[in-house]
């Protein structure tokens, strides 16, 4: 990763808020773990158990599938969370030591199912042992999010910068098609060359 510059960008979270988040995470991944829950950390929590910064995003993420919806929010409500419907149909959020929780079904466009979750990986999230999805699986969850009004580059930039060697390129560019916002997001990584050209990106990373 290329480092031009030894000042903090503005957008960065502040240590101790980057701390409560991860703690929030761990704590959330526990419950969801003894409840016996099908999950996986996503989101910048997910990059950074890959070994990407601990500058994270104002929220912590995990997947679950659109049928245990309703299993998980009781698991955490019984352990002292505050659980609600947002006006999206597609995710549950919660607070956990005063930092904002999701809990999506609906990744990238498509329900969270057994196959997506059965590629995570069990990683330490610090002290924690959980789920963490796949850093192909993350990348693609992230371009497919982007749209004309919704459209983060400097959020995922860094993510991609130092998740790159883990993530298959080909299947990522497969999967985002046409789709006009990612594909600027791809050509934008080809210009920083922190990917090959399309056509000369090697094999490599998990599908």
């Amino acid at each position: 990763m290329e480092v031009r510059t030894e000042q903090a960008p503005a957008e960065e979270l502040p240590p101790d808020l980057n701390q409560a988040i991860l703690e929030a995470a761990k704590q959330v991944g526990a419950v969801l773990k003894r409840g016996g829950h099908d999950f996986a950390l996503a989101g910048s929590v997910a990059a950074y158990a890959h070994g990407g910064t601990g500058n994270l995003q104002h929220d912590a993420d995990f997947c679950i599938k659109p049928e245990d919806a309703e299993a998980v929010a009781a698991t955490l409500t019984d352990a002292g969370l505050t659980v609600y419907a947002p006006p999206e149909d597609w995710l549950l959020k919660a607070k956990c030591l005063g930092q904002d929780i999701d809990l999506i079904f609906e990744l990238a466009h498509q329900p969270v199912n057994a196959e997506l979750l059965g590629r995570a990986s069990e990683l330490p999230v610090d002290s924690v042992q959980m789920p963490v999805l796949a850093p192909t699986d993350l990348v693609r969850a992230l371009l497919a999010a982007f749209s004309e009004h919704h459209c983060d580059f400097g959020a995922v930039l860094p993510i991609a910068r130092q998740l790159r060697e883990k993530i298959d390129w080909e299947a990522v560019r497969r999967d985002c098609g046409d789709a006009p916002m990612p594909a600027a997001f791809l050509y934008l990584l080809e210009r920083l060359q922190v990917i090959a050209p399309q056509g000369n990106a090697p094999e490599g990373g998990d599908r």
